[in-house]
């Protein structure tokens, strides 16, 4: 891969590789690191693509190894998590979207994902399962539970 293709990689899917990161770790920092590793490893990968899509899959199937492999490292589980810095991230989407984005970083972090990449990215169920590396069923059941979740956090929100 040629320094110029993975400009223009990194400038297509860098914010599609850094809010999954995001949603997954609930920690800007931590996802600017993902984003690092991971399109180090996209200019180093000697495979090859089918398609813009496949490339999408790989970088977030990628970023969701590479966010597990924060959470189960000795540092991270040792340490206390910045949940404030990651309530002043700033999203690029539309205003009214912000307070779902604040809500759905409430949510459990299998649902959180899953819902993102199905909300979000427009990803299918087996699509979702293959990235995951879990069945559709599961798949469909964290979107229940997530949207259940959600229903209840909007509830609590309104009544406040």
């Amino acid at each position: 891969m040629t320094q110029n293709e993975l400009e223009q990689y990194l400038e297509k899917y860098r914010r599609n590789v850094f809010a999954m990161a995001l949603f997954y770790l609930k920690n800007p920092y931590d996802a600017d690191d993902v984003v690092q590793d991971v399109f180090l490893r996209l200019y180093t990968y000697t495979g090859e693509f089918d398609s813009e899509e496949h490339i999408k899959a790989w970088l977030i199937r990628c970023a969701v190894n590479r966010c597990k492999d924060i959470l189960l490292s000795p540092w991270h589980r040792l340490s206390m998590p910045l949940e404030a810095a990651s309530e002043k991230v700033h999203i690029d989407r539309a205003e009214g979207e912000t307070e779902i984005f604040r809500l759905l970083k409430k949510l459990k972090r299998n649902n959180r994902v899953t819902m993102y990449l199905y909300y979000y990215e427009g990803y299918s169920t087996e699509e979702i399962a293959k990235m995951l590396g879990i069945s559709v069923v599961a798949v469909t059941s964290r979107l229940k539970r997530g949207r259940q979740q959600l229903k209840k956090l909007m509830n609590n929100t309104q009544e406040d």
